[in-house]
């Protein structure tokens, strides 16, 4: 008796393919449109990468529900841009106070961490305009980042919408 020949097995699915196409696809076939999901990813970004530390996922999910996006799918971008949104702090900081024509204040880990734990009133009267700073620049950019997002991911969306 002659053995049944092989059949190749198919190669498992990619971190990637998983975690990123598979939710999406997952999305479109629930009823979301391609340019809503695009969408989401265009406000979910510029919401992710505000710089200040621990208000993201609150404004991801204030915003989804304001603007009725989708919610999953923003929350996973905000995980997944963690490491861009802490590099992007100090970018807008820098921004922040050019636009602000402000003196640089030093961003050192264990400057700040010395600060607030010697007097958090001093800390916050020292380095709070440095808050505002950085929300100005990000707010000036959260246009430019979602029409640049957006018009970039849509025909990726539709394209896979239509598989």
């Amino acid at each position: 008796m002659n053995p049944a020949p092989a059949v190749p097995l198919p190669h498992p699915p990619t971190f990637w393919q998983r975690r990123i196409i598979a939710p999406l696809r997952a999305q479109l076939t629930q009823g979301a449109t391609p340019d809503r999901l695009a969408l989401s990813l265009a406000v979910g970004t510029a919401c992710s990468v505000m710089p200040l530390i621990g208000v993201t996922t609150a404004l991801n999910f204030g915003v989804a529900l304001w603007l009725r996006l989708n919610q999953p799918v923003m929350q996973i971008l905000n995980q997944l841009l963690a490491p861009v949104h802490l590099i992007l702090i100090i970018v807008y900081v820098r921004l922040g106070e050019k636009i602000w024509g402000a003196v640089p204040v030093p961003i050192s880990i264990p400057v700040l961490v010395r600060a607030f734990r010697d007097d958090p009133v001093a800390f916050l009267h020292r380095f709070g305009w440095t808050g505002v700073h950085a929300a100005t620049a990000w707010a000036l950019s959260v246009p430019l980042i979602v029409a640049v997002v957006y018009y970039a991911l849509r025909p990726a969306m539709r394209a896979l919408s239509s598989r």
